[in-house]
């Protein structure tokens, strides 16, 4: 008999008939649209951008799974009764609407942290101020071709949620985590790299004390088997 991800079926049972809710309609929510459909989710889909400006295809796959959606500037203010929310890396988890909704009692979650939770094999993440991308790319392309089944995501290559049937206990994920994808994350990749830290998205991050408390993130939930490395320049 295959191997069958009992924590992916557990969620995704969960999943049917819940109210979700989808914050923003970037690169890793947009295949958030049809995996919900298929598992008959009640999903309200919100986004900043007016429905102008939202992509012709995609606002086609809404409309055709009926799905609700509040657009514009003020489009959280119908963030209510929500069992699950998965919010874009670029929707920051301190907004007020978030917090009063997770006070309310939904999950607040993003794309990469439920990866992360429910992925059956070894998770590499790589973060960092400079250098994260290529260092990233090197132990993708390393482990590649030692001959192991590599999966690629987080900031680069596709995101991987959505592929979970795909991914299989020998398997290795190898994640590039910006400081937004590790704010308020609960769970530590099993081998976590920090190129650097020195000051940056200070513009979005409320400080340079949060942007460093975001990348800890990356280690914070280790146990005693997972490993860090730290490059400090």
């Amino acid at each position: 008999m295959g191997y069958v991800n009992e924590k992916l079926n557990e969620f995704n049972s969960y999943l049917k008939n819940r109210k979700v809710a989808i914050i923003g309609l970037g690169v890793s929510n947009i295949p958030l649209l049809d995996y919900l459909y298929k598992l008959q989710a009640k999903v309200t889909v919100f986004d900043n951008r007016t429905i102008e400006e939202i992509p012709k295809e995609v606002m086609d796959k809404i409309t055709k799974y009926t799905f609700e959606f509040s657009f514009g500037p003020n489009n959280l203010a119908k963030l209510k009764g929500f069992s699950l929310i998965f919010r874009s890396p670029s929707c920051m988890p301190n907004i007020i609407e978030l917090i009063e909704e997770e006070k309310r009692g939904a999950i607040v979650t993003t794309e990469i942290e439920m990866l992360m939770e429910i992925a059956p094999c070894k998770i590499i993440g790589v973060t960092g101020s400079d250098g994260k991308t290529t260092t990233t790319t090197l132990i993708y392309n390393i482990l590649k071709n030692a001959g192991y089944k590599v999966h690629l995501g987080g900031n680069i290559g596709i995101p991987l949620f959505t592929k979970l049937e795909e991914i299989y206990p020998k398997d290795i994920i190898v994640l590039e985590l910006s400081s937004f994808q590790l704010m308020n994350m609960t769970v530590s990749p099993d081998i976590a790299v920090i190129t650097n830290i020195t000051p940056n998205h200070l513009n979005i991050h409320s400080s340079y004390e949060e942007y460093i408390k975001a990348k800890k993130n990356i280690f914070l939930n280790q146990n005693e088997n997972r490993h860090i490395s730290i490059k400090l320049r």
